[in-house]
């Protein structure tokens, strides 16, 4: 017995550890997975690093170079900026030159109309002077040297006119010569400042280029800090889960796998599956007692509200039975007094009561066919008002007569009644009387004549109202 027992604990312990060992290899398996996968990483990463770090190189290269073009582009557009200045400067004193010179243009201009208006005026006085001194020689003589005077002046004139166009003429290609440099020096302007702007644009581009390879350097050695702390974090759980070196761990034999399945695919599964169960609940068993105690009850009480759903729709059919039995017999009873009656108001007349629906007798409504005699009319809307009233009243004494009562209470009934529809309504009042009492307010004098007792209210000028009570018997007495 003892040395059986020995052996099942030997079982045990064996089982134990081929357990263990087994966990400590599917271990070791994700372990090696994790840091092959973690080498290939690494690797990639490295590549990556080599890659950006020769970009980085050619990238800092072309930054030195623009930095060495950069001071001289400053130079050039100092340069330029202040030839811009001096060509500014220069086009202003042109300006004002050009000012002073058409200032100077339009004084002489005044001064030449006004040396033309003189030499006509001359011209005028000599050719006066020439038909005075016609008999006088020595006024003759004097003409002619002051003729001689005035040509000498008009040639002066006309010199002066000269030299005028001519400063003219110097001034204007001047200018054109000045426009035309300053266009040129506009040009050249421009395109420095088009030079300029492009290399902006190269400079601002390379430090863009420069940032993305120092962020992509910056994210690979993120992603390569975060590789060796996952191989750390693997190896010192296989340490400490299994006590189990890594060299021991990748010299353990993989476990089988199904075909088409990888290790890394299999532990994601079964980690999938572990997060599924979730976590284990101690308090399952009272849960599901008290829920199998509520789903107990609830179904008591659902069973309870059906029997009971079930009596009443059977109360609610007995009574719709009951419904449609009395509506079909107070239906019958009214209908065949109503033709009745409305024969003995109408004499030669027909009238009947209709079901808008006969098949549902809950839901149906009724409608009155009257047809008085010499009318070829059914509907009420096209009788007149006191036909109206009349069929009215032949429907309220059907009702009356289907289904008696003690006493019955009118309030003007006969009020649009002319006096032979007046007639026949106090013979149909006459015939009701002897089965029951009829309260009827009127203001008709017939009607009144043909009341058992009369009550009337009356008040006197600055007194109280009384009641006076008269009865037929003792006003006939």
């Amino acid at each position: 017995t003892n040395v059986r027992r020995l052996i099942a604990d030997t079982q045990q312990r064996l089982q134990r550890q081929t357990e263990a060992a087994e966990m400590a290899a599917d271990t070791l398996t994700a372990a090696i997975n994790d840091r092959r996968a973690g080498s290939t990483e690494q690797q990639m990463s490295r590549d990556a690093i080599d890659e950006i770090r020769g970009r980085m190189a050619q990238y800092t290269s072309r930054v030195s170079e623009l930095e060495g073009i950069l001071p001289a582009l400053e130079e050039n557009e100092a340069a330029e900026l202040a030839a811009v200045a001096a060509f500014n400067e220069a086009r202003a004193a042109f300006d004002s030159q050009l000012a002073h010179l058409s200032m100077r243009r339009t004084d002489l201009e005044v001064r030449l109309a006004g040396l033309r208006e003189r030499e006509q005026y001359l011209r005028q006085r000599i050719e006066e002077g020439e038909s005075k001194l016609g008999a006088n020689s020595e006024a003759r003589l004097e003409a002619a040297s002051r003729r001689q005077r005035i040509e000498r002046t008009i040639e002066a004139i006309g010199r002066l006119s000269a030299l005028v166009d001519q400063h003219r003429t110097s001034t204007e290609s001047r200018l054109a010569e000045l426009h035309a440099i300053r266009q040129r020096q506009s040009d050249e302007v421009r395109a420095v400042a088009a030079r300029l702007d492009q290399a902006r644009r190269d400079r601002h581009a390379a430090e863009q280029e420069l940032e993305i390879a120092r962020e992509r350097s910056r994210r690979v050695d993120v992603e390569d800090a975060e590789v060796r702390m996952r191989l750390e974090a693997t190896v010192e759980a296989l340490r400490r889960d299994h006590s189990c070196e890594p060299q021991a761990a990748m010299a353990a034999p993989m476990p089988e796998l199904p075909d088409g399945v990888t290790p890394i695919a299999k532990v994601r599964e079964l980690e999938r599956e572990l997060r599924l169960m979730g976590p284990i609940n101690p308090l399952a068993l009272q849960e599901f007692d008290e829920l199998q105690k509520r789903h107990t009850f609830l179904e008591e009480q659902l069973e309870d509200v059906k029997n009971t759903r079930r009596e009443l729709i059977k109360v609610i059919k007995e009574v719709d039975r009951e419904i449609q039995t009395t509506f079909a017999s107070a239906y019958a009873d009214v209908s065949e007094n109503f033709a009745r009656i409305f024969n003995s108001l109408f004499p030669g007349g027909q009238g009947k009561l209709i079901l808008t629906t006969p098949n549902d007798i809950l839901n149906t409504g009724i409608e009155i066919e009257a047809r008085p005699p010499g009318k070829n009319v059914k509907k009420l809307s096209l009788l007149s008002g006191g036909e109206r009233s009349l069929t009215a009243l032949a429907f309220l004494f059907a009702v009356f007569k289907s289904r008696p009562s003690p006493f019955y209470v009118m309030d003007e009934a006969e009020a649009a009644l002319d006096d032979v529809n007046l007639h026949r309504f106090l013979a149909l009042v006459n015939e009701f009387r002897k089965d029951a009492q009829l309260l009827i307010v009127s203001h008709q004098k017939r009607t009144m004549e043909a009341g058992d007792c009369l009550l009337g209210v009356t008040m006197q000028p600055g007194g109280s109202s009384r009641v006076i009570v008269e009865r037929a018997s003792a006003a006939s007495a």
